[in-house]
């Protein structure tokens, strides 16, 4: 197997931006039995997904990501109590990191990071879970819940079936990953996703993103080569995130890097305000730049008064040259963006 260093990492992370940029929308999913360059995180796989010259890090569309939420299958009680039923199947996956470098991850419902769900405080949430991989996953659920709605002691074989059922408390911005031992294993290897639960009281409307800082190990070293938000590294530098003049921007910021102790946030030309853990209304903190350790999440949220292009990144520049950055395309409040 053919060992990915930093450097290599950097020189076709740059190499994989600009053929991104020139790819056009993303998107694409590559057909069964397309070809796939080779492989250096694992056998090339004919069947990996792809998407639009932007490796599908995530099955998914990065920019779809950002405001795609699942908020379940919702019905009523008879008390009028609100039910949201959800299904997370966990299953293995090749996924294409970087181009040319295919990654054998875990993945909750085919994607890393996995779905982000959502719920309102008060409601009843049901997560149905089925291990669809080769090893026993769980589902850890950041939250307020009964010992055996924890996914730390019951582990669930492949193949088998477990159903979580919790209130939705408290409100603020959670996350969910698999609590399985070798836990970093688990959770390097893409077992994880934002969870969202709204206050009952509604905050202030706005342009809503979700972005779940991460890496990968592609050569199993016990360090990352790739860092991302939402796995696939400058795509937002390939294909910038739009938004308004005078728009409320809030960001869904969650922390789930393995092997590194700490990650960050740096917005340029502007600050944002923090509310940690997003269990209140009210700001905690107003900065251009917060650190987090794994687990950590806050919501943040800006608005930009002058347009242009305005970077975000990891305030660790190493991480910024292997993937974590992007850029915010602030465009005049009478152009639509959507």
């Amino acid at each position: 197997m053919t060992r990915l260093s930093r450097r290599d990492a950097l020189k076709r992370g740059l190499l994989g931006a600009a053929g991104v940029a020139a790819a056009g929308p993303l998107g694409r999913v590559a057909a069964a039995g397309q070809a796939a360059p080779p492989a250096m995180a694992h056998a090339t796989d004919p069947h990996a997904v792809m998407t639009g010259g932007v490796p599908a890090g995530a099955g998914i569309d990065p920019l779809a990501f950002l405001t795609d939420f699942d908020y379940g299958t919702v019905s009523r009680r008879a008390d009028g109590r609100t039910v949201r039923d959800f299904e997370v199947v966990a299953s293995d996956r090749n996924l294409e990191v970087m181009p040319g470098v295919f990654y054998p991850a875990w993945t909750y419902n085919g994607q890393v990071p996995g779905p982000t769900l959502r719920a309102i405080e008060g409601d009843l949430v049901r997560v149905k879970f089925v291990n669809g991989g080769s090893h026993p996953h769980t589902i850890h659920f950041h939250g307020v819940h009964a010992a055996d709605m924890d996914g730390v002691f019951e582990v669930i074989q492949p193949g088998g079936t477990y159903t979580y059922e919790f209130d939705a408390d408290p409100f603020g911005l959670h996350l969910y990953h698999c609590h399985t031992i070798p836990i970093k294993k688990h959770i390097a290897k893409g077992l994880y996703g934002a969870f969202i639960i709204d206050p009952r009281t509604p905050r202030p409307p706005a342009r809503e993103l979700v972005m779940v800082m991460n890496g990968f190990d592609v050569n199993f070293d016990g360090k990352n080569e790739i860092y991302a938000v939402n796995t696939v590294p400058f795509a937002y530098q390939a294909h910038p995130i739009p938004i308004r003049t005078n728009e409320l921007v809030r960001v869904y910021l969650v922390n789930v890097l393995e092997f590194d102790l700490l990650n960050s946030l740096h917005l340029h030309g502007n600050f944002f305000h923090v509310y940690r853990t997003g269990t209140k209304l009210v700001p905690d903190e107003f900065t251009d730049t917060i650190s987090m350790g794994q687990g950590e999440r806050h919501i943040v949220e800006f608005t930009y008064t002058k347009p242009g292009r305005f970077m975000f990144h990891a305030h660790q520049s190493e991480f910024t040259e292997l993937g974590w950055m992007g850029m915010l395309d602030v465009r005049d409040g009478v152009e639509a963006v959507d």
